[in-house]
């Protein structure tokens, strides 16, 4: 590709975590589309910034960036779009599915990584270890996000994510990727 785009660890070489995540207390998590909730470790290099991230995500032309921030220390979730999070910078403590629910994933993320966040999946931020944590929010083309909390009123929204589709290309590898390829990733990382 022409331009400067950054570089990133080979897909060969990218270690991915997949993790499916039952409903409960109101979030959804991944039970609706049974999407996996995904990790790229280390997919940009330790020293990216921001803006290499977002100059990246637009040449690759699947999500788009909309914010830099933290994550927020209160479980939420989204109905009307997925979530790319580039990780920019800091390191963190993250949980995904809910906070009391025993099949709940912490795990923790840093500079480089990617998660891929299935709409109505619950997340929210544990521990920011040194006070500067920052991610790189994106969502896909044309898409919106909105929060619920897991409410009465949000059960209605759930619905919405019944007909979103899924990424036709990977949002940081373009044309292949542990996104587009859930399922076979996902029998290749774990099959025994």
């Amino acid at each position: 590709m022409a331009g400067t785009k950054t570089p990133l660890t080979l897909l060969k070489s990218l270690r991915i975590s997949s993790f499916q995540i039952p409903s409960f207390s109101g979030i959804p998590n991944t039970s609706v589309q049974k999407k996996p909730l995904l990790v790229y470790h280390s997919a940009f290099p330790p020293t990216v910034s921001a803006s290499a991230i977002e100059s990246h995500l637009a040449q690759t032309g699947v999500v788009t960036p909309q914010w830099r921030y933290t994550m927020y220390s209160t479980t939420h979730f989204h109905t009307t779009a997925h979530e790319v999070l580039c990780i920019s910078r800091g390191k963190a403590r993250l949980c995904f599915g809910g906070e009391e629910n025993p099949e709940r994933v912490e795990t923790v993320v840093e500079r480089g990584d990617v998660v891929v966040v299935p709409a109505g999946v619950g997340h929210r931020l544990l521990e920011d270890f040194h006070g500067d944590f920052e991610m790189v929010g994106a969502y896909p083309k044309g898409k919106s996000w909105n929060m619920c909390y897991g409410g009465d009123e949000d059960g209605e929204k759930a619905r919405e994510i019944e007909g979103l589709g899924w990424f036709e290309r990977d949002p940081i590898y373009g044309r292949e990727g542990p996104a587009i390829n859930v399922k076979e990733w996902r029998a290749t990382r774990f099959a025994e």
